[in-house]
């Protein structure tokens, strides 16, 4: 929900998405939540956001999602979106 960056399914963050700047560098990347083992974020606090879950595409889903099925539909989501190629020294996977 906004102003909170990522992906929600209602109060709990299904994708995490992040930008870090520094030493003339800058890095960008994302977490998509497939098959994770949640109960690893019992013990913090995800991204810094008190009352807010996290969740992954298994839970809501109700089924086993492996990233495997995940990452070819999203890369080639990705490139439509960004209407770009991605190229890539080895197969996905």
């Amino acid at each position: 929900p906004p102003p909170y960056t990522g992906v929600w399914m209602g109060d709990s963050k299904l994708c995490a998405i992040g930008v870090h700047c520094g030493s003339h560098i800058t890095s960008h990347g994302l977490a998509l939540n497939c098959c994770t083992d949640l109960s690893w974020f019992e013990h913090i606090v995800p991204c810094g956001l008190e009352g807010k879950g996290v969740t992954s595409l298994s839970r809501e889903l109700g089924q086993h999602v492996a990233v495997s099925h995940v990452l070819q539909p999203f890369l080639d989501s990705f490139q439509e979106v960004f209407e770009c190629t991605l190229v890539s020294s080895e197969e996905p996977g």
